[in-house]
């Protein structure tokens, strides 16, 4: 579900994305192409691992390497936007 207008969500350092892994603090956030989404619902991000992924982190470009399409993040809720996302 992405939000109604992503310039309206916060902003979010790549370090405080990294605290949202499931283990620093409790939420479980991913990125990808600068948008930041809650995944802390989905019974396969379970304690901030997703297979060979971890929660965290951007995964714009790890997606090339995922059995699903970028479709998936319409499930989950944008909950802001990495910051220097196009480094």
């Amino acid at each position: 579900m992405l939000h109604a207008n992503t310039m309206d969500l916060p902003i979010y350092t790549k370090n405080q994305l990294a605290l949202r892994n499931g283990q620093d603090k409790p939420m479980i956030w991913v990125a990808y192409q600068g948008i930041i989404y809650d995944v802390s619902e989905s019974r396969l991000w379970k304690n901030g691992k997703h297979y060979e992924h971890w929660a965290g982190q951007d995964l714009t470009h790890e997606l090339k390497d995922a059995p699903h399409s970028a479709s998936v993040f319409e499930k989950f809720l944008a909950v802001g936007r990495l910051l220097n996302a196009n480094e």
